[in-house]
């Protein structure tokens, strides 16, 4: 998969042509993988591989505290109405008891305890095929994002959340997409303002979008 950049923000991709049914293949087989930190402190997560839908590696910023306390959050998912089904089904482990969720911990919405950002992949290609927002409430967590078109991945940029995903064209393999999508959302008002987004054509010189 290519290497995605990581630029501020724009509206989810839509998947056409042959890689509508190769994705849908291989969403069914959850991964254990992807790894890439940035302004939150990843507390768990599966080894650090490049996802279908994630940036470069960054180091997780200085000011986040790192001892926060673990969430279960395979048991967050499954228990979250507003996952899907589908997604519930196949949230299965790869290996043994390790799930391909990749978890991130960090501040966006001025929460009193760090929020989650929680990260479902396939197992063996590192797709995204669903990325959630907890926010704390009480002793508990509600959700207060979703994204689940494939391929997708949240990550945490200095208390702004980042989704992004790959832009593919009619004929494109599900391994080589045309293009990448970034979206960036900020906290306002009780719920997620997008406020920046950025498009890219892989292999073309310049940018294609705009920023909010």
């Amino acid at each position: 998969m290519r290497g995605l950049s990581r630029a501020p923000g724009i509206k989810p991709a839509l998947i056409t042509g042959g890689a509508v049914s190769a994705l849908a293949a291989t969403a069914g087989f959850l991964l254990a993988g992807c790894g890439a930190s940035s302004e939150g402190v990843r507390q768990e997560g599966p080894a650090q591989t490049q996802s279908a839908a994630k940036a470069a590696t960054r180091m997780p910023s200085a000011t986040a505290s790192a001892a926060q306390g673990k969430v279960d959050a395979v048991k967050l998912i499954k228990a979250d109405p507003k996952v899907s089904d589908q997604i519930k089904k196949n949230l299965k482990p790869c290996v043994k008891d390790h799930y391909p969720v990749d978890v991130i911990y960090g501040q966006l919405t001025g929460a009193s305890r760090a929020d989650i950002v929680v990260n479902l992949l396939t197992c063996g290609d590192s797709i995204g095929i669903g990325s959630y927002v907890y926010r704390p409430k009480g002793d508990s967590y509600e959700n207060v994002f979703a994204a689940e078109q494939s391929p997708v991945y949240a990550d945490i940029d200095r208390r702004d959340l980042v989704i992004t995903k790959q832009v593919y064209a009619p004929g494109d393999a599900v391994c080589c997409a045309s293009g990448e999508d970034v979206l960036t959302y900020h906290w306002s008002d009780g719920s997620f303002q997008e406020s920046g987004r950025t498009h890219t054509d892989y292999g073309k010189v310049g940018n294609k979008g705009t920023e909010g």
